[in-house]
């Protein structure tokens, strides 16, 4: 890698984590953003792999960055301090040469035309050469800070999960692997790169290293879809029938929805309030030779879009903090506010609220989400289930996780996947 294209992607990156933690957009708008510039799928990865990274260890980095300057920055120097974040990142978790990390680290600084910043990056990370394992230890005692997440979500995992929340907190960390759904309808078994099988997951496989999915013709093909493991698990729940009327609430981007069709031939109702993010089911289900019925609408205001008609079945993949996939996902810690998980569980109960009259007697809801948070999963389902007489938790028997009260929690990690959480009511 040349040394302007180093400084290209890492100044791409840079410019992502102004993006997230300055401008409050999500990591994918800003990739999707920044990526096509550069030409090199090299660099493309790199600039993913700095742009992930830091905002994994955002908190931790920044803890660093604080402990080894003489004087704060000041809050319009928001660039120059993620700037150094970037660069503790690079001698801390990627294994290039630390004369490389310094130096790239500088020039990006020059790039910004900013002399002085340059010679305090350079102090700094040169510094922490020197004083590495007492800096750690110095603001490692903290675990907000060792697994660098914010202090109320901390609090919520200690609170839920009192015997397991530092194993999330781990898990959150983790990069999470490259998982692909194969098309039980393709013509034939799609060949693949060094991929494995996932016991008690019928159509996943795990790569054994992440690649592009330029470099997967079976993607192109219709073949294989990406789709972690435990959210292949609801079209397992949901068990639609040939015939079957289908209505999946809140479809976007359509990976379930394009699995519950490779399964089964049921008529599907994709529904999604997102004209836009409603359009990529559709490219979705084009790529793999599938049809559904797509429509805008509000799943909590169904006289908008019902056709009075009821449905067998239901999925009710609802909106939630995300908090099962911060490892794909680790904008989440820092775009997500503990005020947001109250007014999720409102926007939850109302979904499941107006949904449950569009379902047929005998017919089946999954509700599920990919949180681990308590408020978002069972205690949505439960307050759901002390209002309705005529509705019954079916007990799940899910290759992961364990049961709660309603349904089942499958938590970050567990066996490689994802975590999600799974109810399935039955109209009596």
């Amino acid at each position: 890698m040349s040394a302007k294209r180093s400084t290209d992607a890492r100044a791409a990156a840079l410019e992502c984590l102004l993006a997230v933690l300055g401008g409050g957009q999500s990591l994918d708008a800003a990739l999707a953003e920044a990526l096509p510039a550069l030409a090199d799928p090299r660099d493309r990865g790199f600039c993913q792999a700095l742009a992930y990274g830091v905002l994994r260890e955002h908190r931790r980095l920044g803890a660093l960055r604080d402990h080894l300057l003489r004087t704060p920055l000041r809050r319009r120097d928001h660039d120059v301090a993620l700037l150094i974040e970037l660069g503790l990142y690079q001698l801390l978790g990627l294994e290039i040469p630390a004369h490389a990390a310094v130096s790239q680290t500088v020039a990006l600084a020059h790039g910004r035309k900013k002399a002085w910043a340059a010679k305090l990056a350079n102090a700094v990370l040169r510094r922490f050469q020197r004083e590495m394992p007492q800096v750690l230890a110095a603001i490692d005692e903290a675990p907000g800070v060792r697994y660098s997440v914010p202090d109320w979500l901390l609090a919520r995992l200690q609170t839920d999960y009192p015997e397991r929340w530092l194993d999330l907190l781990v898990a959150q960390n983790q990069r999470a692997p490259m998982t692909l759904r194969i098309n039980a309808r393709a013509a034939s078994t799609p060949s693949l790169p060094a991929a494995q099988p996932l016991a008690g997951f019928a159509d996943a496989r795990v790569l054994d290293q992440a690649v592009g999915l330029e470099t997967l013709p079976a993607f192109a093909e219709g073949a294989v879809s990406v789709q972690d493991a435990a959210a292949q698990l609801a079209a397992d729940v949901l068990d639609a029938q040939a015939g079957d009327r289908v209505l999946d609430a809140c479809a976007a981007p359509g990976g379930k929805t394009a699995h519950i069709l490779e399964r089964a031939d049921v008529n599907m109702l994709a529904l999604d309030h997102d004209a836009q993010r409603l359009a990529s089911v559709d490219r979705n289900l084009e790529r793999l030779g599938l049809s559904a019925h797509s429509q805008v609408g509000d799943a909590g205001d169904p006289s908008s879009w019902w056709d009075g008609e009821r449905f067998r079945r239901i999925l009710l993949d609802a909106p939630c903090s995300g908090s099962g996939v911060i490892r794909r996902h680790p904008d989440i810690k820092w775009l997500r506010r503990e005020r947001d998980i109250a007014e999720l569980q409102r926007g939850q109960q109302r979904l499941l609220a107006a949904l449950w009259p569009l379902l047929e007697p005998g017919g089946r809801l999954v509700y599920a989400t990919c949180s681990v948070f308590y408020a978002e999963n069972e205690a949505v389902v439960s307050a759901f289930m002390a209002d309705h007489d005529d509705a019954q938790a079916l007990p799940l028997t899910l290759p992961v996780g364990h049961s709660v009260g309603y349904g089942q929690q499958i938590l970050t990690g567990e066996s490689g996947v994802d975590g999600f959480y799974y109810a399935c009511l039955q109209k009596r």
